[in-house]
């Protein structure tokens, strides 16, 4: 069994419904977040990430799809490494970090 760390955390912004982010799609925003925890730790090889689960609630139209899949694609890192998008509403990162540790 493999060890889970959680190493560092980055949020997106939250914005206003309506507001000045409703015309940035959820992936987008998300892959901002990756590469930004990327260059946090340039240590760290891109293919050595193991998985990206993203908490993303309310995904509609065009995201509505894996965002976390995507996410990580948009921001570089290899198309061997997966992604999964947990949508719990308001629990959705919090899910998303018990899922990543079982």
């Amino acid at each position: 069994m493999k060890d889970a760390f959680i190493v560092d955390a980055i949020r997106t912004p939250i914005g206003a419904f309506g507001g000045s982010l409703a015309p940035v799609r959820a992936d987008d925003l998300a892959a901002h977040v990756l590469r930004a925890l990327m260059a946090r730790h340039p240590g760290l090889a891109p293919d050595a990430v193991d998985d990206v689960i993203l908490g993303c609630a309310n995904q509609a139209g065009e995201d509505n799809r894996n965002v976390a899949r995507m996410s990580a694609l948009l921001a570089g890192l290899p198309p061997e490494v997966p992604g999964a998008t947990i949508n719990r509403l308001c629990g959705s990162s919090l899910d998303a970090v018990g899922t990543a540790a079982r």
